[in-house]
């Protein structure tokens, strides 16, 4: 073999083996590509949870801010337009590397002896913000530029382009155009115009620096720049480029902003055990969950809790507060967890379990009415022992016999006793459980008191049962769940009229006993004015928990007064906070609707002269009675 032959063979070794060790150093470690493109859509995205109000808006988010997907043709021409003409304008001509760009970033880059260019492509950056490192080094940008050629092998240009613009970071934790578009412009990626696009497509560059929410007067004067490559590159007309100079993006305050995410804290929680419940699994890392809450509602909840409580709350020992309201069907349009969400999660609305006092009565006198009784059925109001248990009325006396009507108005403790005592305690915890109590019930003479525990979410739902003639509905918060891509993952069923638990009569005899409640009884602070409204007031032992439930023909709702270590108040009743809260919502609640009639009949009201008759006879039965009860006889 001869010299020469010999070294061309050394140099073709050498050759190879720097090659291979170029190569080796190059793409050792180089990260696959996912294997599909629906891959790509997931890849690499943090944990984050969505929740959206029943009008289709953003609530709150909780992580980055990734908007619903947008296709290419759901846009308006000039958005991605914006982003090619000042990122990359040759996207179309090259084949994920444009050589023509990146011989130019060198070039620049040696003469300024550092990197002031990066002669990326759109594609080459959509590799960068899904698969590399966020290094800058020459083997980085190798890897870059194999990865490019490689993805635009699997996907079409319209592809790349549509990935890109879901997935750029934009500022503001938003993460593609939709997101961002709301963050800014409190509108869709499909509303954007020319200006607002220009601002968006500003963005990558810097997208923390440049923020419009942090700089806006920077962030416009990149636009300008982005709107000067859009007039270059034939995308706008000159007109078009000096109004968009002239009058530039204004930031309008989006639903993320507009809505103290602490305002839904409570029930972003109650939304995200919902539907896992419903999964039967933990949530995906990026999922949108859909609810029934009307925020406007939830405002005026919030509102409601914080005006009465501020005012009144601490003035009385009373520290703490919680709402719920359900539409007809049972969906939760509102629901108030606690004062502030920032100091306490605990959500009072659906884990605290407290004694509803004589809020439960209702259901003593359900159980009563299936017993052959009738809100005519008349009980002596008098001291009276039940296995050795001695009720008596809030702020003493009797009024001899009384109407389980009149005892229901009056919150008579005596009556409802003797009622529950009559149908066992057994067939009064059984009633609740199928009006909707979850919490379990001690079958004790005392529970006709209200002396068990429950929900307020609970009882707000079975006072909508006697709203609905009789039907039980379960409330639900969540409507949809749907996965990082807009796909349905679950439904909540169509809203149905509900499985009747009592007979119609039954119920509809409760609501107008509860009318009467508001009309003339412990419930006059919850008047509606031309709305009718039922309900009842509800004080457990030593004022400890205090309610007023009730229901119109739009809405039930229930509200909860009292502290979390179960101290007593400062003589808290239902008739006071909890009916001041409870009005104070539904009068926001029901502003511009049209009053709307009960299923039930209205009370009939009776005279002056027929009440004073009534108080006569009532006082002379109660005298004639205690005369028969006296030990001397």
């Amino acid at each position: 073999m001869t010299a020469g032959l010999v070294g061309s063979v050394l140099v073709v070794l050498a050759g190879a083996i720097g090659g291979a060790i170029a190569w080796r150093w190059a793409f050792h470690d180089l990260p696959a590509l996912p294997e599909d493109a629906v891959a790509l859509w997931e890849v690499r995205r943090e944990s984050s949870v969505t929740l959206m109000g029943a009008d289709g808006e953003r609530l709150v988010v909780r992580g980055p801010r990734y908007g619903r997907p947008v296709r290419l043709e759901e846009l308006p021409e000039h958005v991605p337009q914006a982003f090619l003409a000042i990122e990359d304008r040759r996207f179309y001509e090259h084949n994920g590397v444009d050589n023509r760009g990146l011989a130019r970033a060198v070039i620049a880059n040696l003469r300024a002896g550092a990197t002031v260019q990066g002669g990326s492509t759109l594609t080459m950056q959509l590799v960068k913000n899904l698969i590399l490192s966020p290094e800058r080094t020459v083997r980085r940008k190798i890897q870059e530029i194999r990865i490019a050629l490689a993805l635009e092998e699997m996907l079409s240009k319209e592809e790349v382009l549509e990935l890109y613009l879901n997935r750029v970071y934009l500022g503001e934790r938003a993460y593609g155009i939709e997101a961002a578009a709301r963050t800014y412009f409190g509108k869709a990626a499909s509303e954007l115009t020319v200006q607002e696009a220009a601002i968006l497509a500003a963005l990558p560059k810097a997208p923390s620096r440049l923020a419009p929410t942090e700089n806006l007067e920077a962030a416009r004067a990149r636009a300008e720049d982005v709107l000067q490559a859009m007039l270059d590159a034939g995308y706008i007309d000159p007109l078009t480029y000096l109004t968009a100079v002239t009058l530039p993006a204004e930031l309008t305050e989006s639903a993320e902003i507009a809505y103290d995410p602490a305002l839904f804290g409570h029930v972003f929680d109650a939304a995200v055990a919902e539907a896992e419940a419903a999964l039967g699994e933990p949530l995906p890392a990026v999922v949108t969950v859909h609810t029934s809450i009307d925020p406007v509602l939830q405002a005026a909840a919030h509102q409601a809790v914080s005006e009465i409580m501020d005012e009144a709350g601490e003035a009385r020992n009373a520290g703490e507060a919680a709402l719920v309201a359900l539409d007809l069907d049972g969906r939760v349009r509102a629901m108030i967890g606690g004062r502030d969400y920032r100091e306490s999660q605990f959500n009072r609305a659906v884990q605290a379990e407290r004694q509803p006092g004589s809020a439960f009565k209702p259901v003593v006198f359900a159980a009563a009415f299936e017993a052959g009784l009738d809100p005519a059925t008349t009980f002596r109001d008098r001291p009276i022992d039940i296995e050795g248990w001695q009720p008596e009325n809030y702020g003493g006396g009797f009024r001899g016999r009384v109407t389980i009507a009149d005892a229901l108005k009056r919150s008579i403790n005596t009556v409802a006793a003797q009622a529950g005592a009559q149908v066992g305690p057994a067939a009064v915890a059984e009633m609740a459980e199928r009006l909707g109590v979850t919490s379990d019930l001690a079958e004790v003479p005392a529970l006709a008191l209200g002396a068990g525990e429950a929900r307020l979410i609970d009882m707000t739902a079975l006072y909508a049962a006697f709203a609905n003639d009789g039907r039980r509905t379960q409330p639900r918060l969540v409507t949809e769940i749907r996965d990082a891509r807009g796909a349905l993952i679950w439904a909540a069923p169509e809203p149905a009229p509900g499985r009747p638990v009592i007979e119609e009569q039954h119920a509809r005899w409760m609501s107008t006993m509860l009318q009467s409640v508001v009309i003339d009884g412990t419930g006059t602070r919850a008047q509606l004015g031309a709305h009718r409204a039922a309900g009842k007031t509800g004080t457990s032992q030593n004022s400890r928990d205090a309610w007023f439930v009730g229901y119109t023909g739009y809405l039930t709702a229930g509200v909860w007064v009292g502290n979390d270590d179960d101290t007593p108040t400062d003589s808290v009743t239902g008739g006071q906070l909890p009916a001041l809260i409870w009005r104070s919502f539904m009068a926001d609640a029901h502003q511009g609707l049209e009053p709307r009639p009960l299923t039930a009949p209205a009370p009939r009201r009776r005279s002056a002269r027929e009440e004073d008759l009534a108080a006569f006879y009532s006082d002379l039965s109660s005298r004639f009675e205690a005369i028969l009860d006296s030990p001397s006889r």
